[in-house]
C-alpha cells in the first residue's frame, strides 16, 4: 500500500494534517500506524500487489464510497465500501478474491476515525474471505474533503461455463429478492437527521458473495443477478426490463419490508422500491430452479422471496398493487437520498 501523501507530526497526533515536504518518512508512519496491521500481509511491500487468480475468467470492478455520516446504525464507509466492490463482483457470479482500497482524507480527520474505519474494512474483508492487498492515500485541504472518500477495487474469478448478465434473462423467468429491502437508505438517512425509530433500524450493508455461490454449487441456473443499491428494486428492474427487452410483473404483497422500515417509509414521504439497499439482490432463474433458489436463499435470510416473473411484452416492469391494481415503475430520475453510498 503505497503512494501516501499524508504526515502525521508525532506518534501521539490525533489528526491527520498535509504533508509539506519530508513525506517519505511520514508517509510510513501512517502505514505502520494505521493500515499494515490491518491490511497488508507477507510481502505486500511494493507499488502493486501480485496476485495469483486461478482457473477461469477474471472479473474486475470498481466503485467509489462518498456516504455521510461516516458511521450508520449497521455499518459504516468502511464495511459499506468492503462489501460494496464484493457485491459488484458477485452479481457477475464471481468468486472474489482480491480488493485494493484508496483513500481520500480531509486534513485535520482524526487518526482514530481512519483506525476505526480500517478495522471495519478489515473485518468485512475477513468475514468475505476476500484479502485487501494494496492501496493509496492522498490528503486534501480542510473543508474539500467531508472527512474520508473510499475507492475500492476487486478481483474475483468466473468459472469458464458461467454467463451471468441482463442478455441472459428469458421470458418466463421467475424474479427472487434475496431479503426484505430499503433498511439501508432509512438507517443512513435517520443518522444523518438525527431521527430515532423504534425499533432502531440498521443498514442490511453486507457480502453477497457467499450466498450467490451457494446458488451456483447446487446447480441453479442463474440468468441475471442485480443488487439493488441506489434507486432500489424499482429503477434495478425497470434497467433490466430495458436491457432484456422484456416485461417484468412483480407482486407487491410478497415484496418483504420490515415493519419499522415500512413505517418510516410512509412517515417520511418514501417508496420503499426506491430506496437504496447494500446487502441485497435480485436473481432471475427459470421457473422450474424457483423453489430450490428460493430454498437455498432462505438459508442465509428467511425473508428471501420470490417477487415476480419476466414475459414477453413492452420493456416495463408492472407492478401488482396490494389491492389488485396495477402500475408501471419507471427509473427514478433523480435520488431520493443522496450521499448514501
Amino acid at each position: 500500500m503505497t503512494g501516501f501523501t499524508c504526515a502525521i507530526p508525532g506518534q501521539n497526533s490525533d489528526h491527520i494534517q498535509l504533508a509539506h515536504g519530508g513525506g517519505g518518512l511520514l508517509m510510513h508512519q501512517l502505514i505502520e500506524r494505521v493500515f499494515r496491521p490491518r491490511f497488508l500481509s507477507g510481502e505486500f511491500t511494493h507499488d502493486g500487489a501480485l496476485l495469483d487468480p486461478g482457473p477461469g475468467r477474471l472479473a474486475f470492478t470498481t466503485d467509489s464510497y462518498v456516504v455521510r455520516p461516516l458511521f450508520f446504525p449497521g455499518g459504516d464507509i468502511g464495511s459499506l465500501a468492503v462489501n460494496g466492490t464484493i457485491n459488484d463482483l458477485a452479481m457477475c457470479g464471481a468468486r472474489p478474491l482480491y480488493l485494493s482500497a484508496a483513500f481520500i482524507l480531509e486534513e485535520g480527520l482524526p487518526i482514530s476515525t481512519l483506525e476505526r474505519v480500517a478495522a471495519s474494512m478489515q473485518s468485512a474483508a475477513a468475514a468475505a474471505g476476500v484479502k485487501l492487498v494494496t492501496g493509496d492515500t492522498k490528503v486534501v485541504e480542510r473543508g474539500k474533503g467531508d472527512g474520508i472518500y473510499i475507492n475500492t477495487s476487486g478481483i474475483g474469478v468466473v468459472p469458464a461455463h458461467l454467463t451471468i448478465n441482463p442478455s441472459q434473462i428469458r421470458a418466463g423467468d421467475t424474479i427472487l429478492l434475496s431479503g426484505d429491502i430499503a433498511r439501508h437508505g432509512i438507517a443512513v438517512m435517520a443518522a444523518r437527521e438525527g431521527l430515532a425509530f423504534e425499533p432502531a433500524i440498521e443498514s442490511d450493508t453486507a457480502a453477497l458473495a457467499v450466498p450467490v455461490q451457494a446458488l451456483i454449487a447446487a446447480g441453479i441456473e442463474i440468468h441475471c443477478l442485480r443488487d439493488p443499491t441506489r434507486g432500489g428494486p424499482a429503477t434495478t428492474l425497470a434497467e433490466l426490463a430495458g436491457s432484456a427487452g422484456l416485461e417484468i410483473t412483480i407482486n407487491e404483497r410478497a415484496i418483504p419490508i420490515s415493519p419499522p422500515v415500512r413505517g418510516a417509509c410512509e412517515i417520511l414521504g418514501l417508496d420503499p422500491l426506491y430506496v437504496a439497499n447494500e446487502g441485497r439482490f435480485l436473481a432471475f432463474v427459470p421457473a422450474h430452479h424457483a423453489p430450490a433458489a428460493l430454498k437455498i436463499l432462505q438459508n442465509f435470510n428467511p425473508t428471501a422471496a420470490i417477487i415476480g416473473e419476466t414475459a414477453a411484452g413492452k420493456p416495463q416492469v408492472i407492478l401488482q398493487g396490494l389491492i389488485g391494481g396495477k402500475r408501471v415503475l419507471d427509473m427514478m430520475a433523480g435520488e431520493q437520498l443522496p450521499r448514501i453510498c
